[in-house]
């Protein structure tokens, strides 16, 4: 769940590429990085935190040139340190490079134990880096064929940018599980994960980068390939469920409209008797209002969330039960107390958090309090670039849904039907990948990695 952003021909490349990162902060909150190429050398800036935090004018300003590319980290694999932050820059035999990647691949383990055999170094843990010795050791002329020859080793999502002099390159996995959007600004193109960046720098959507699609942007303009072999598309479901911001358009709708259908269809799928429907903000706003537009129920924001909350904070040392979740919501006493509540969030991964949510409700005055889900149950893992818990830690894997009822203290508990989901999206020819809820993998996964990586996802929890 990382963020990338790269820009070809504005001469405040640098800047543009901050504010385009700022846009996509949701996908990643851990670092930050860009660096700029003037045509002739490669400069880049990267730190610990939030994209405000790091990026001063003084800062910009030693990022000089055309061309840009820039990257918010979430991470999924390798620890979350500054050597891990990206973009990743380095110098070899063909010039300088740097990359940004927003996905996982399953199978970095092996392919770093060969190369690490044949005696490549590792300065970092993240499995990127892989991909930037695959090139080194590529025997093929032009970078852009160094940079497929590589990724024809590699398994997994990715949805990568990378840097050198003069271009800008830009590539999806030939599934297309992680979003690439391509758009215009004046003079130039700019390559993101997601269009909200695009709105901010007054860019246009032109559309989405293709699963297993390549781009070139040089000084003579734009070039499209499809070097690798195809594969059936299978974009990340949960895009549309939580980790896009509202406002991108992705597969030709905004996320925010399939939002209100999945509302829409979970009210007539998990009904309820109720007098008000209240979101668990931010993420419950759009399937909150699309069950209150199909149910009748009033919708109210009976939960209020903090947005000024940062990264860490001082506990007092006198206890306050469920400071963690207090210091983020608070319920709204005169918009639950004596209601019968439907409470609409668009996932429960561990419990934990919604357990603290109904039971503050409860604690201001609510009759009832009834959960539903704007999605299916997420059952397992996944390991194309998402943090989610080792499938032990998933309350859905190891719970019926009384159980999880009973755990959260709710009165009533409804999900999602993975059919539901799928009739709310964009139709998708091949499908989309829903492994988190059904289990199916799209691409293969190898056991060694699956136990490698697994301890990599524990200790997160989502609020």
């Amino acid at each position: 769940m990382c963020g990338i952003f790269g820009i070809m021909g504005h001469p405040e490349a640098a800047n543009l590429t901050y504010l385009g990162l700022y846009a996509l902060q949701h996908r990643g909150q851990e670092s930050a990085g860009i660096a700029s190429s003037d045509g002739e050398v490669i400069t880049f800036h990267k730190e610990m935190g939030l994209v405000a935090d790091i990026f001063s004018e003084d800062v910009l300003s030693r990022l000089p040139g055309h061309m840009a590319i820039g990257h918010v980290r979430y991470s999924t694999t390798g620890s979350s340190e500054l050597k891990n932050a990206q973009p990743f820059v380095v110098d070899f035999e063909s010039g300088s490079i740097a990359v940004a990647h927003n996905g996982n691949l399953v199978n970095a383990h092996t392919l770093k134990q060969e190369l690490e055999v044949g005696g490549s170094i590792f300065q970092s843990t993240m499995d990127t880096e892989v991909i930037v010795h695959l090139i080194a050791r590529s025997r093929r002329e032009r970078i852009e064929e160094r940079i497929v020859d590589a990724l024809t080793q590699v398994r997994g999502a990715y949805s990568l940018l990378f840097l050198t002099r003069d271009k800008l390159i830009a590539v999806r996995d030939p599934h297309g599980i992680r979003p690439l959007a391509l758009g215009k600004i004046k003079g130039g193109y700019v390559v993101c994960s997601e269009s909200c960046a695009l709105d901010l720098i007054d860019g246009e959507l032109v559309r989405d980068v293709e699963p297993g699609e390549m781009v070139v942007i040089g000084e003579r303009g734009l070039t499209s390939a499809h070097p690798f072999f195809p594969a059936p598309p299978h974009f990340c479901v949960f895009e549309y469920v939580y980790f896009a911001r509202p406002d991108s358009i992705m597969g030709g709708v905004t996320v925010y409209e399939v939002r209100k259908r999945l509302g829409r269809r979970l009210a007539k799928e998990r009904p309820a008797e109720a007098d008000i429907i209240i979101p668990v903000p931010d993420s419950g706003v759009p399937a909150a209002i699309g069950y209150s537009e199909a149910s009748g129920i009033p919708f109210e924001m009976g939960l209020i969330r903090n947005h000024y909350v940062g990264r860490t904070f001082i506990e007092p040392q006198q206890s306050i039960r469920h400071f963690g979740v207090k210091i983020k919501l608070n319920a709204v006493r005169g918009v639950v107390k004596g209601k019968r509540v439907v409470v609409v969030d668009d996932s429960i991964v561990r419990g934990t958090t919604g357990r603290k949510i109904i039971k503050m409700i409860r604690a201001a005055g609510a009759r009832e309090v009834h959960v539903r889900i704007s999605s299916p149950p997420t059952s397992f893992p996944c390991y194309y670039g998402i943090d989610t818990p080792h499938r032990r830690d998933l309350i859905a894997a190891t719970h019926s849904l009384d159980e999880i009822n009973t755990y959260l203290t709710s009165d009533s508990l409804g999900y999602l039907s993975l059919d539901g989901l799928h009739a709310c999206v964009p139709k998708m020819e091949k499908g989309y990948c829903d492994s988190c809820f059904s289990g199916s993998y799209p691409v293969p996964l190898d056991v060694q990695e699956t136990e490698e990586q697994l301890p990599l996802f524990r200790g997160s929890v989502r609020v």
